[in-house]
């Protein structure tokens, strides 16, 4: 087949107009002598009959470019169904051809998307989590943008949030939900039931994250609230079975000795054998004390009280530290001050220096290193003892859980409580080398 361009098709149509303007003219001129009549009488002929020629051939054309623009709004408006049809084999048909592969890639395209959307929102509506979506309006007012199902549950008894005033909802939620919302920022909160509702009536925890971004020029909040009532009892239930066998393998390790001295104590007595007497005493004194501080110890975790922050000098309080445990100390020279609870830090930095140096690392190796950052401060721990596995990194903030033989497992667990009592964290890595470093980031406001 021969292609058609479309110059080739419009000179088609322009030859016999071209052979029309040629020859009108000398037929005229046989029985007309003036020339500028034979012009006038001749473009009069030939002129309209080229317009009528030109808006023929260029019709389809018209008509073409009618149809593309006409998908174009399709597409602009979500539509992909709308096909158009060139007859012919010139440089319009690879136009046709061209605009129809993109209008089945966007047709493509957008049947995936819905299929996502689709997906995403029956992933959003059935998750048991909580997602609420509220954006700042132009009256000030905080709207509801977006809820899913938990979430209507939750906060309107099933009922659509959409378009509902925040502020409305939020009046009407539980006080420990208002008091949440109002802190800012992640929190936990328990809401009480009542006993006709829950036969146990238990209070239901819960997890508040909120998350800030613009949209579309608007601000928006992301809120989630998950319900972790059965996951914490879960852990409650291992954390008080874990507590138990450690309570009753310490019981046992100073009970049975202590059973079996007052027996032998009572024998010496019935012998006469009195010598031996405070020896017994002795070790029953020991093992007694012993417990003493290992349930004091327990005692001290579950009944931590809030700091009460003092301004202090860190280096000050650093040397103060390292008259009675020996490390080496790396700080700015400069002098910093925060405001801290000194008793419960220096309890949480003494536990930390006394893990370094039961590491195994030498005393020369055993460091603290204070750095400022921009917005916290960072206190490192180091040591150049072996290091923790992959494991006991994953545990070894977990109250309860030791790798020592006599270990209760509430050092690194105490010393957690306390830093987050202030305000900050704590985190353990393996150093480069050999070693282990723990650090403690407090923030500015309490640095």
């Amino acid at each position: 087949m021969i292609r058609r361009s479309l110059a080739g098709r419009l000179l088609l149509w322009l030859l016999p107009l071209l052979a029309l303007a040629i020859a009108l003219p000398l037929l005229l001129a046989r029985w007309i002598d003036d020339a500028w009549l034979v012009a006038l009488l001749s473009a009069l002929a030939v002129l309209p009959l080229a317009a009528w020629i030109v808006r023929r051939a260029l019709r389809p054309l018209n008509a073409l470019l009618r149809a593309l623009s006409g998908s174009v709004h399709t597409y602009r408006d979500g539509e992909y169904n709308f096909g158009i049809h060139w007859r012919g084999d010139d440089e319009l048909a690879e136009l046709v051809a061209s605009h129809a592969e993109l209008g089945e890639v966007l047709r493509e395209q957008r049947q995936g998307l819905v299929q996502r959307e689709l997906l995403l929102d029956t992933m959003v509506q059935n998750t048991p989590v909580a997602m609420l979506l509220v954006a700042a309006g132009g009256d000030g007012e905080r709207r509801v943008v977006f809820a899913n199902l938990v979430a209507r549950k939750l906060l309107n008894s099933g009922w659509k949030l959409e378009g509902r005033r925040f502020d409305e909802l939020l009046a009407r939620a539980p006080l420990e939900m208002r008091e949440a919302m109002a802190r800012g920022g992640d929190s936990l909160f328990a809401i009480g039931r009542d006993d006709d509702e829950e036969e146990t009536g238990e209070e239901q925890v819960y997890h508040l994250a909120r998350r800030q971004f613009r949209l579309n020029g608007r601000q928006h909040e992301l809120l989630l609230l998950r319900l972790l009532t059965s996951e914490l009892r879960r852990q409650e239930v291992q954390t008080w079975k874990k507590v138990i066998r450690v309570i009753s393998h310490e019981l046992n390790n100073s009970l049975a000795p202590v059973a079996s001295l007052a027996h032998s104590g009572a024998e010496l007595v019935r012998r006469g054998r009195h010598e031996r007497l405070e020896d017994v005493f002795a070790t029953i004194e020991e093992r007694a004390r012993h417990l003493e501080g290992f349930i004091r110890g327990y005692a001290r975790f579950a009944k931590l009280p809030q700091p009460q922050l003092q301004t202090v000098c860190w280096r000050e309080f650093l040397l103060g530290l390292q008259r009675q445990i020996g490390f080496a100390l790396e700080m700015p020279d400069d002098d910093l001050h925060g405001r801290i609870d000194p008793a419960q830090l220096e309890q949480a930095l003494l536990n930390l220096l006394k893990n370094a140096h039961e590491s195994g690392s030498a005393d020369a190796d055993v460091g603290l290193r204070l750095t400022r950052l921009p917005d916290w401060l960072r206190i490192e721990v180091l040591d150049r003892g072996p290091g923790m596995n992959d494991a006991v990194l994953q545990n070894a903030l977990v109250p309860f859980y030791s790798t020592k033989r006599h270990g209760t497992g509430l050092g690194l667990a105490l010393t957690r409580e306390i830093v987050e009592a202030h305000g900050g964290r704590l985190s353990l890595h393996n150093r480069d080398g050999g070693g282990l470093c723990v650090a403690i980031q407090l923030p500015a406001q309490a640095a």
